[in-house]
């Protein structure tokens, strides 16, 4: 059995982590792989394991924005907990890699039997809400430049590493800004010796100082998870 990554199931007494374990598989996740469409049916929960993924939010055909990010720390199909089937959001795989997978007819049965499971995901559903809910007023309310390096941070969490593959035009759309917003942005931490980007590919050069330039909104997030997933 390959070695569990995944947060959620990490907490998970032993007992409820291998009967959840035993129903999963393990699955590779590709870059720009589209997971789930809103208004369709959840077919499978993903668990990621070293790849993450994006929760973006359209209106009237827009391409979108960004309103939440999953990794190892969380699960996409969050919304079964509740009891709706139902997806919300467009998902997408931001950071390839792999994940443990399950059918949601077999997940919602693991989810009946397992007290701790449900304990754990409703902690998790609360975390997500409020990144949610920070990611829609730092649209709102900050500018492109700490929008830009909390959104860097949250992907660096995710991949485990000081470098990943990313695009102006991807980080355009995620962040719902245009490109030339972007440009700049990145090209003021680039300057400032904290990131440095060569055609796709970002290496974060300075933790601590993109933590100082990135909005509050990233230290909310991190403690929301600390205080509840722990």
């Amino acid at each position: 059995m390959a070695t569990i990554e995944n947060h959620l199931i990490e907490l998970l007494p032993r007992k409820d982590r291998l009967h959840l374990l035993a129903v999963c598989e393990p699955v590779k996740l590709e870059l720009a792989e589209v997971l789930c469409e809103p208004g369709t049916p959840t077919r499978y929960v993903y668990f990621p394991i070293d790849g993450f993924i994006s929760l973006v939010a359209r209106i009237d055909g827009s391409p979108g924005v960004e309103v939440g990010m999953v990794g190892r720390e969380g699960m996409l199909g969050a919304q079964l907990v509740l009891g709706v089937v139902t997806a919300p959001l467009h998902a997408l795989v931001q950071g390839p890699g792999s994940a443990w997978r399950i059918g949601t007819a077999t997940f919602r049965s693991e989810l009946a039997c397992s007290a701790a499971l449900q304990r754990g995901l409703n902690r998790y559903l609360y975390v997500l809400m409020a990144q949610m809910a920070t990611s829609a007023v730092c649209l709102r309310s900050h500018l492109i430049g700490p929008r830009l390096a909390r959104w860097l941070l949250m992907s660096q969490d995710r991949a485990h590493s000081d470098s990943f593959r990313m695009t102006h035009e991807f980080l355009s759309y995620m962040l719902g800004v245009r490109r030339v917003g972007i440009t700049t942005a990145a090209s003021a931490l680039q300057r400032s010796g904290l990131i440095e980007y060569r055609r796709g590919d970002l290496r974060v050069l300075d933790r601590s100082g993109l933590e100082a330039a990135a909005c509050d909104c990233y230290a909310v997030d991190r403690r929301a998870y600390a205080e509840l997933l722990r």
